[in-house]
């Protein structure tokens, strides 16, 4: 079922079905640099991941990172969507994507969209993010979509530093 649909775009609920895509992003160059290694190294661990992550935070919140697939053909190219974490005090926006739909917009159009259905239909009156300092995409697409740096923060049990930002 469908959550969100933009101009190229269907975002929709992970299914356990997904563990392919899944195992492909978690472990893509990008993801491994800038959000880090999740230890998903077979189809078991990407379902576990799927299970606890992606389906436990829809159930638990009413809201998670939703797989973002291509209208034409329904390949998953990406997520995109809303992560509650116990050190923040709001939900996040999170987005990754495959190496091969890089630098052709689909990031941007589906935070785009996201942060208006968190607005419109989560009535999120503020919306977070978390990136690393070295992350400049991710840095110009939060500022793209009017997110504003406002700190930094380590989070708890980690020893890196991320700059926070705020709608």
């Amino acid at each position: 079922m469908s959550i969100l649909t933009t101009k190229r775009l269907i975002l929709e609920n992970a299914t356990l079905e997904d563990a392919d895509f899944i195992f492909r992003l978690l472990n893509s160059p990008n993801w491994i640099e800038f959000i880090g290694d999740k230890g998903i190294e077979t189809m078991e661990d990407a379902i576990a991941y799927i299970k606890n992550s992606l389906l436990n935070s829809y159930e638990t919140n009413g809201y998670g990172l939703l797989k973002a697939c291509l209208k034409e053909n329904n390949a998953p190219i990406g997520i995109c969507g809303f992560i509650k974490r116990d050190y923040l005090d709001f939900a996040d926006i999170g987005f990754a994507i495959l190496p091969k739909y890089e630098g052709k917009g689909y990031t941007s159009e589906a935070a785009i969209a996201t942060m208006q259905y968190g607005r419109s239909e989560l009535n999120f009156s503020t919306i977070l993010a978390l990136t690393k300092e070295n992350n400049h995409r991710s840095r110009n697409l939060l500022s793209t979509i009017g997110l504003v740096e406002i700190d930094k923060i380590t989070p708890i049990g980690s020893n890196e530093e991320l700059l926070l930002f705020s709608s």
